[in-house]
């Protein structure tokens, strides 16, 4: 279920369903680079202001499912103008800031996102843009994205299913009249 924070901004609801931890796992694909299984932790926030927070940490993932080292890292900002086009300005480890415009779904969460702007350091694997696309799908979040170099046309490169964590003093805080003994609670 999509919950909206009551101090969300008002442009940010469409985009309500993004916020939160999510944890998950994903292939990555891409010529040039090691194919691999990966985790991730991804976390939408927001503070008031018309815009979400974003930041997402991707691992390798051994045969038996455990961290084995760091992938990708990538954080940034979203924002959504009251014609549903969705901008994202994302920062990457790796050297590269990207500009992503696209769209929300109408009628159901999904945002269509593609880049109109990437710039490199001297030090950045080369890159030329990029597409996502972003799902909110039985309460769980699903993502691809595509990826273009000089040498390599857009292509699928990763994509990954990710679940809600939800912090148990989350559903604490609703909790009225607790007995503060700590045993109560057992009894």
């Amino acid at each position: 279920m999509i919950q909206i924070p009551s101090d969300l901004h008002p442009d940010l609801v469409p985009l309500a369903f993004l916020l939160g931890n999510w944890e998950g796992a994903g292939v990555s694909d891409f010529p040039g680079a090691e194919k691999c299984n990966f985790g991730q932790e991804a976390t939408f926030t927001h503070d008031g202001r018309d815009f979400i927070e974003y930041v997402s940490h991707t691992w390798v993932l051994d045969s038996e499912g455990k961290k084995v080292r760091p992938l990708e890292t990538e954080s940034g900002y979203w924002r959504i103008g009251k014609d549903r086009k969705v901008e994202v300005v994302m920062s990457r480890d790796q050297g590269i800031i990207e500009v992503w415009y696209g769209e929300l779904a109408e009628g159901k969460p999904q945002i269509d996102l593609a880049t109109d702007a990437v710039a490199r350091t001297a030090h950045a694997a080369p890159y030329s843009g990029g597409k996502r696309l972003y799902g909110y799908v039985n309460s769980d979040l699903m993502w691809v994205g595509e990826k273009a170099t000089p040498e390599v046309e857009l292509r699928p490169y990763m994509s990954a299913h990710l679940k809600k964590v939800v912090d148990p003093r989350e559903w604490a805080k609703d909790l009225k009249d607790l007995p503060d003994d700590g045993i109560a609670f057992f009894r």
